[in-house]
């Protein structure tokens, strides 16, 4: 029997961003094809019951409390690790032999502790490279305390990450960068794409009815990439632009409120987003960090017509080539004219690229391979 210890940065259901996406739908890609899932969680607050979704793929369910202490954020281990920290979790863990998977250096802190042990095959999913991560929102940041925490997370993982990542047997990194990052500095890297949940490219008619933004607008790089798009739609009096959030602020609302062609809706199920998609005409996905290829770019191409991209959306050249790319706002703009009248006939295209090259059962399969070595 090949079980697993997986711990998640939070209790991934549903899964409604990027991270955490790939945590349940590899879980459900691995449990699918046999794997024995003991699922270790740190959550803001334990939860009253655990979902029927997240139940039926795994063998247990563990709970641990973030810690809430600010000061925190004076250790020299990222805060994100300092606050995931349990000697129960430790104790979980020694009932049940069995590998381990880390999903993020933020759920690392006990990694020295299980390495004294010896008995527990290490291994990282780098959702990350957190330094960089950390140093693209301390620049997309406005707010001047947020900005400083954000610096000094940034200098606190560059060095967590020099100490740490050469101790795991493979580290499985979401994107081409990260992957020769990890393998020029520690030479473990493995590349597994980000687990999506997709399954089937949709086949869809040939004309959509607006263009369409979707994403977290309380992260500094999307609030960011939406004001260049509202800048864009500003000009485009013609087209309609619908932004699609759960979270955004009344300064955000304020500002789509104030052009005409723009609508704010809220997502709050996959369904509704998968219907957003369907209909959209084209998707415009921007971003300022350079940090491997974006969940949303499976969503989009899986379930929608044109995806118009800028650089840091993908470094994937397979998953480029089924997009539209602008290397600058003047190119995105174009784009937008191109494509608002033509008729779209690419989903037997994509379904040959993606259905091959990027499911979610060969990324478990591969994982599978390399963990029990089969």
């Amino acid at each position: 029997m090949k079980a697993l210890h997986l711990i998640s940065f939070n209790y991934p259901y549903p899964p409604s961003y990027g991270g955490i996406i790939d945590v349940y739908y590899k879980i459900k890609a691995l449990s699918e094809l046999g794997v024995k899932i003991h699922l270790h969680c740190f959550v803001n607050q334990i939860p009253e019951k655990t979902d029927p979704e997240i139940k039926n793929i795994t063998e247990n369910v563990f709970f641990y409390k973030k810690k809430k202490n600010p000061l925190l954020y004076f250790s020299p281990v990222p805060f994100a690790a300092a606050i995931r920290n349990s000697n129960m979790l430790l104790h979980n863990l020694m009932k049940i032999k069995a590998p381990v998977l880390f999903e993020g250096l933020q759920t690392t802190s006990l990694l020295t502790q299980l390495k004294d042990k010896g008995q527990y095959p290490l291994y990282l999913r780098l959702h990350n490279n957190e330094a960089e991560y950390y140093k693209g929102l301390s620049s997309s940041e406005k707010n001047i305390f947020k900005k400083i925490i954000y610096k000094v997370e940034a200098i606190k993982y560059e060095n967590y990450q020099k100490k740490h990542l050469k101790e795991f047997k493979s580290v499985f990194c979401l994107s081409e960068k990260e992957f020769h990052e990890t393998e020029n500095y520690s030479g473990n890297a493995k590349l597994i794409h980000i687990f999506h949940g997709n399954r089937t490219v949709k086949l869809l008619d040939k004309k959509g009815d607006y263009f369409l933004f979707h994403g977290d607008l309380s992260i500094s790089d999307n609030k960011k990439a939406l004001e260049e798009v509202i800048e864009l739609f500003k000009g485009f009096s013609q087209y309609k632009l619908i932004v699609a959030s759960d979270r955004a602020s009344d300064d955000i609302k304020k500002k789509i409120n104030s052009v005409k062609n723009i609508k704010l809706v809220p997502i709050e199920t996959n369904e509704n987003l998968h219907h957003l998609l369907e209909n959209a005409q084209a998707n415009i996905l921007l971003s300022f960090q350079n940090s491997g290829t974006k969940v949303k770019l499976f969503n989009s191409l899986y379930n929608s017509r044109f995806v118009i991209i800028n650089q840091n959306i993908t470094d994937d050249d397979s998953l480029r080539d089924l997009c539209l790319y602008g290397s600058n706002l003047q190119e995105i703009r174009q784009h937008i004219i191109d494509v608002a009248e033509r008729d779209y006939s690419g989903s037997e295209h994509r379904k040959t690229v993606l259905e091959k090259e990027h499911s979610d059962e060969s990324k478990a399969e591969e994982i599978i391979r390399v963990i029990f070595k089969n």
